[in-house]
């Protein structure tokens, strides 16, 4: 019995060997939540004509382009362009993708369009009821992502919500709101509340929500496209020079070619190409 309880082990032992010997390269990419559900797709393409595997992390573009800078993972991923503290000569950027910022309400709310204007005074707390912007006498409940948020970021700077406090700028997005830790549950936030608006990736709105056209043009592809509709912002590669390995810098290079970039498209963001 025991000679045949050891030649187990030994037949168990050299397959972890084999298995070991014949891995593949593992990719890491880590960054914005909003780039996040794009990459896993991109990736889960890419490794089942290559020997790697891709692994995706979207704890947010701040973390992304920190884990740039510390060499911590082959790639970062930010939804906002870098802030003129995190440049650097050996951090090298590169758009993949640009995406459009929807301002999402409530199904049930009868409000379609609002201003850029009106947009920034309720995230600052200026405007309160829905009865102000032509709507029914009802608060207005923000929604809004957390500061490591690209998305937040991009969102802050394109309707002017950003405030100077002893000569360094600060969000001016009003303390009340409420604050998700990404696009998915900022929309189950609007999604289940009557009375609240949020911001989410152009990409990620389905039918639970109701995405507002602002200044009269609708969040689409063409009217981004067109420059119509003014609220969007790139979907950017940070990485390190020398850091990534081969295998990951073949990745970008291809995230780059015709056939992922049609992919690109086929989710609903807007191609490089």
């Amino acid at each position: 019995m025991k000679t045949k309880i050891i030649s187990a082990i030994v037949v168990v032992s050299s397959f972890a060997v084999s298995s070991t010997a014949f891995a593949g390269e593992t990719i890491s990419v880590v960054g914005s939540s909003s780039v996040s559900p794009l990459m896993e797709v991109l990736g889960e393409t890419y490794a089942k004509s290559n020997d790697v595997t891709v692994e995706v992390q979207g704890p947010g573009s701040s973390a992304g382009i920190r884990i740039a800078h510390d060499g911590s993972a082959d790639l970062g991923m930010s939804s906002r362009s870098l802030k003129t503290a995190e440049e650097s000569p050996q951090i090298k950027e590169v758009v993949i993708a640009r995406d459009g910022i929807a301002v999402v309400v409530n199904n049930s709310n009868p409000i379609t369009d609002l201003t850029k204007e009106q947009i920034a005074k309720i995230y600052k707390g200026n405007v309160t009821n829905w009865n102000q912007v032509g709507g029914e006498d009802k608060p207005i409940v923000v929604a809004t992502r957390d500061t490591a948020s690209g998305t937040r970021g991009a969102f802050e700077d394109i309707m002017s919500l950003k405030k100077k406090i002893n000569d360094i700028k600060a969000s001016a997005i009003s303390q009340k709101a409420q604050v998700a830790s990404g696009n998915g549950q900022l929309k189950t936030t609007v999604a289940n509340n009557p009375f609240a608006i949020g911001y989410i990736s152009l990409g990620s709105v389905d039918n639970t929500v109701k995405a507002l056209t602002i200044d009269g043009h609708k969040p689409s592809i063409a009217a981004i496209k067109a420059g119509d509709y003014s609220v969007q912002r790139p979907f950017i590669m940070v990485y390190k020079e020398g850091r990534p390995s081969k295998e990951a810098l073949d990745f970008l290079t291809w995230v780059q070619s015709p056939t992922a970039q049609k992919i690109v498209a086929d989710k609903g963001f807007i191609s490089i190409n």
